[in-house]
């Protein structure tokens, strides 16, 4: 590759620059980071929302964290009363809440919205199920809060008892929360209970209480939005649950696999609820791991297992078509000593002048193509995942980060550098 051909796909990073990638017509916006724990990408993502804000009319963002403990934060945005420190360490899932970049988009977010007009203010959204490395959270909670809303919105219905189960029975079916969260299951099925009878019956009635809710939406949506929108969070992430501790409970070889498409499952459907919302308002930004978001089916080397799965991103660009778009981000160099290897996409992205960079992917494909190829970039930290030069044609952009700092958090990286290829093992629930 030419020191010219590479010039002619790059910019120096601008929020503006970046923006100008989006094609018209998208509707969700996917921004993607190559690893977790990395404030860079973060801080880049608050200036590119800052500008989506101000500039092209968007009003509400989703990142890769808990779906229900969002709503804390959304409600902080709002105005509501409360410290900044615990609505960051209630509201968001896999620890994100400790990143600075994070506190800074709440800080940034609720002060405008302190000024903000009538239906203009931003909202908050977990794109996440409530899962982390140890498991998944009991769906009781999600299922009882449903159940509440149906009963006291259906009290005059000449409803067959067996549609809107008795509270005393999903209490009796579910049992402790400690039951559900039991961390053994994450890697041994038989210590989870999602396929004991009591947990089949309560998907069945978790089924039923759903179709209430849908079977009713026109009465309720007359009522009350708000009310009806967490009704239907709760119907989501409660099936989501029964079916992801359904799947822990399997003992084949498909697994692993099942639980990575269990989730992404439940990330484009709360995605995809999240855009009827906000149709009205504008487009929406998602954030979230690469590996997420892509257009083509996720694989990922997972100690003994290869794992392969749809990912959120590919349901959602199968279901959006056109509306939805894809920003891809990478790095070169980590502190303090993993660097790519020069004949990689990311080592000849690195001699690129600028430390941040913006490049069109079909500039960048061709140049790749003309300098006869690049290697795809195999790092012994099984937390990065680095660009493939056979898929730049399915990105709408990428933004090259040259250095970044030793990550942060559960997301601190391998203990060595290089491009050696090593792997580590998990449950394939938690976080990419």
């Amino acid at each position: 590759m030419t020191a010219a051909s590479l010039g002619d796909a790059a910019r120096p990073f601008s929020a503006a620059a970046l923006a100008a990638l989006v094609p018209a017509g998208t509707r969700l916006l996917a921004l993607g980071e190559p690893t977790h724990g990395a404030e860079e990408f973060l801080d880049l993502r608050n200036e590119l929302f800052r500008h989506l804000v101000t500039a092209h009319g968007y009003r509400s963002i989703a990142i890769e964290s808990d779906c229900l403990a969002a709503r804390t934060v959304d409600a902080y945005l709002d105005g509501a009363d409360g410290e900044l420190d615990t609505v960051l360490r209630d509201g968001f899932g896999h620890g994100f809440g400790a990143y600075a970049g994070n506190r800074e988009l709440v800080r940034w977010a609720r002060e405008f919205n302190a000024s903000a007009g009538a239906g203009e203010r931003i909202r908050f959204y977990g794109a996440d199920g409530p899962l982390e490395y140890t498991g998944a959270a009991a769906p009781g909670p999600a299922l009882l809060r449903l159940h509440d809303f149906l009963a006291e919105r259906l009290p005059a219905e000449p409803l067959p008892a067996e549609l809107l189960p008795a509270r005393e029975e999903l209490l009796r079916l579910h049992g402790p929360d400690a039951r559900w969260t039991e961390p053994a299951a994450a890697l041994d099925p038989t210590r989870s209970i999602g396929r004991t009878e009591s947990a089949t019956r309560l998907r069945l009635l978790a089924d039923e209480l759903n179709l209430l809710l849908a079977a009713h939406r026109p009465q309720f949506a007359a009522t009350d939005e708000d009310a009806l929108w967490q009704a239907e969070l709760d119907a989501r992430t409660a099936t989501g649950l029964l079916r992801y501790h359904a799947a822990t409970a399997g003992d084949g070889p498909d697994r692993l696999n099942s639980l990575m498409r269990q989730r992404s499952l439940m990330i484009a459907d709360n995605v995809e609820a999240i855009l009827r919302r906000e149709a009205r308002r504008g487009p929406t930004l998602l954030f979230a791991h690469n590996r997420h978001l892509q257009r083509e089916a996720a694989r990922i080397p997972l100690g003994e297992h290869r794992l392969q799965w749809w990912s959120a991103g590919s349901l959602l660009a199968s279901r959006l078509g056109d509306g939805y778009a894809f920003l891809a981000t990478a790095f070169g160099h980590r502190a303090p000593d993993d660097h790519p290897a020069p004949d990689t996409l990311e080592g000849l992205l690195a001699t690129l002048p600028s430390p941040r960079s913006v490049l069109d992917p079909k500039q960048l494909a061709a140049a790749v193509e003309e300098s006869g190829g690049a290697k795809a970039r195999v790092p012994a930290d099984h937390t990065y995942f680095g660009l493939d030069p056979e898929t730049l044609g399915l990105l709408d952009g990428v933004v090259f980060v040259r250095e970044i700092a030793r990550q942060q958090g559960l997301f601190g990286g391998g203990d060595g550098g290089g491009d050696s290829g090593g792997e580590s093992g998990g449950d394939g629930g938690g976080d990419a």
